[in-house]
């Protein structure tokens, strides 16, 4: 029997999250009943409430056009203002087939069900499983808006067919969606991907391997940087920078574990003499390698292991996304080998290093969770409980608000996940600093003690930037492509205004150059206005404009990227500046 199920607070006395989730929720059914009535042969899938949103996934005759959005929405907004009530019903396995007899993803979900009863949501004619929660009636919704049409294989299975999926954005008013949209345009704006074309920096080439990454000569400079930037800071920090192959035979991957638990995101063995190599999918076991290849002391420790470690794991087609997603990149590692009085001290520096790190890349804000044991783990509840207090007494120490994460860690440690906040104020997933009481056991790691006996040494494993790629992908998207001058793949491009300027804008260069910056000169027969107009597009920091008068001083006349006018600026000075302003990464 369908009936209105009550809600245990009215609308406006839940939370807006409840609020929110209920309307997004309501918003998919009314979007896939709007769909159906447009293609009756259409099958639907699933339509989740999501951040920010709604989509839902169909099966349709004919793929969708941008104009087919206009007809749903239009379609949706008549549904809303008949103010239909949401029906709930629960009825049995058998009568669900019945009902969706014509509907083959439904029907694989209701086979998926280990209860008998479904549960059921309906309005108007339009019916849906559903375990609910929606809002009591259709013109409850909040305002909405069709986004966008995407691709999205059922299940996220490569292997499964193709379907189409409608985006939507929903919130509570109007203003708050007008300016949710705004932010969305922003993001599309600086969207990395669009940006690597663009800016030159990187491709990829499906054709020859989804998820691999072509790094261009821009892009190659700007990941040159990074790396060195980090490189430098390592040595500094007192780290061990290392080497380690890409391929390991499986009884090392059989020892460390990942051919038990990781194998899915492993890529199929290759045979060499005979013997199973995989390539490797972490570092982590090759840096157990390293320190036992000779007995430490406990005066050795701590011993702290970096490393730039190009990594292979297989991910879905469907999930790969740029930068962002790929299934070869270079993990920003480290693992440190402490003796337990070093810890605390181990984990405050990680954690100090984290903070030099993202302020220095013009990251101001992030947020800060503590993850703690899962149901099944490594080692004992002592230990976990040890390591969470280590781990909480160092942020707190900080004055770094946090939130705890209750069962987010892996089976081999607790640890603290940083994410940072764009310009745009969202998250990014970035720093890690886990305990791990895993490796050491399974490598028989030690170190000999002030009392001449063998112990355990404790591993920390920490990646600040997190994998390389991803960082380059979010810095891009942070600041739109226009970098900082430390960061930009060019710093400054030499214009000549005619020919006769070239032999002077070819020593500009050379100078600059010589001073150790990014520069460029373009030497093409444009005027000069075309070729301010492409720097600028190209986000160059600086454009350095070399005429009769210019070379008669000694001097380049400056514009930078948003168009200010510095004038007349002679060489020296302007080396000076340059070199300044790198030096200081403002």
């Amino acid at each position: 029997m369908w009936r209105t199920k009550e809600a245990e607070l009215s609308l406006k006395d839940m939370t807006q999250d409840e609020r929110l989730h209920r309307m997004r929720h309501s918003a998919a059914h009314i979007m896939a009943e709007a769909v159906l009535e447009m293609f009756p042969d259409g099958k639907f899938a699933i339509g989740p409430p999501i951040d920010n949103g709604f989509y839902y996934d169909f099966d349709l005759p004919r793929p969708l056009t941008p104009e087919d959005l206009t007809t749903i929405y239009k379609r949706m907004r008549r549904t809303i203002k008949r103010n239909l009530p949401f029906e709930h019903s629960s009825i049995d396995k058998d009568e669900a087939r019945r009902i969706f007899v014509d509907q083959p993803y439904k029907l694989e979900l209701i086979d998926g069900i280990e209860i008998e009863e479904i549960s059921l949501y309906r309005h108007g004619e339009f019916t849906d499983l559903c375990e609910g929660p929606h809002v009591e009636r259709t013109g409850q919704v909040g305002a909405f808006k069709l986004t966008s049409i995407a691709g999205a294989y059922w299940r996220g299975d490569e292997h499964k067919p193709m379907l189409q999926r409608i985006y939507g954005a929903l919130f509570e008013t109007e203003k708050l969606l007008e300016e949710h949209l705004e932010r969305l345009e922003e993001a599309q704006k600086r969207d990395h991907r669009r940006l690597g074309r663009e800016l030159d920096l990187f491709s990829f080439h499906e054709e020859y391997g989804p998820g691999l990454v072509y790094w261009h000569g821009k892009g190659g400079r700007l990941r040159t940087v990074v790396e060195d930037f980090w490189r430098e800071e390592h040595f500094k920090a007192g780290y061990e920078v290392v080497y380690t192959p890409h391929i390991g035979k499986s009884t090392l991957w059989s020892t460390s574990g990942h051919l038990e638990f990781y194998s899915d995101a492993m890529y199929s063995p290759m045979d060499i003499d005979g013997q199973d190599y995989y390539i490797k999918p972490m570092n982590c076991p090759f840096h157990m390698q390293i320190y036992g290849s000779r007995t430490r002391s406990y005066r050795d420790l701590p011993i702290r292991m970096a490393e730039l470690g190009t990594v292979y794991r297989y991910e879905r087609s469907g999930v790969l996304h740029g930068l962002l997603r790929v299934r070869g990149f270079t993990q920003d590692d480290a693992h440190i080998f402490c003796r337990p009085d070093q810890v605390g001290e181990e984990i405050g520096r990680a954690l100090d290093f984290m903070k030099f790190f993202l302020k220095a890349f013009g990251f101001h804000e992030y947020h800060v969770y503590l993850a703690t044991a899962p149901e099944k783990f490594a080692g004992s509840r002592e230990d976990w409980e040890m390591a969470q207090k280590i781990l909480e007494d160092a942020v707190k120490e900080r004055d770094l608000p946090f939130d705890i994460d209750e069962g987010g860690a892996v089976f081999y440690g607790p640890k603290i996940d940083v994410k940072l906040v764009d310009v745009l104020g969202r998250e990014w997933q970035c720093t890690t600093i886990q305990f791990d009481f895993n490796l050491p056991e399974r490598f028989d790691i030690t170190y000999v003690g002030e009392d001449g006996q063998e112990h355990r040494p404790y591993i920390i494993h920490r990646a600040l930037l997190g994998s390389i790629e991803r960082f380059i992908g979010v810095l891009i998207e942070h600041y739109g492509g226009a970098f900082p001058l430390w960061l930009a793949p060019v710093q400054a491009i030499v214009i000549p205004i005619a020919d006769r300027h070239l032999e002077y804008a070819h020593t500009v260069m050379d100078d600059l150059r010589a001073a150790g910056l990014r520069v460029e000169l373009d030497a093409r027969g444009e005027r000069m206005q075309a070729k301010i107009r492409d720097a600028q597009l190209q986000k160059i920091p600086y454009m350095l404009i070399a005429g009769d008068r210019e070379i008669e001083a000694k001097a380049v006349a400056v514009r930078q990227r948003s168009g200010e006018d510095l004038g007349a600026v002679p060489l020296f000075q302007l080396i000076d500046r340059l070199k300044d302003e790198v030096a200081t990464r403002s």
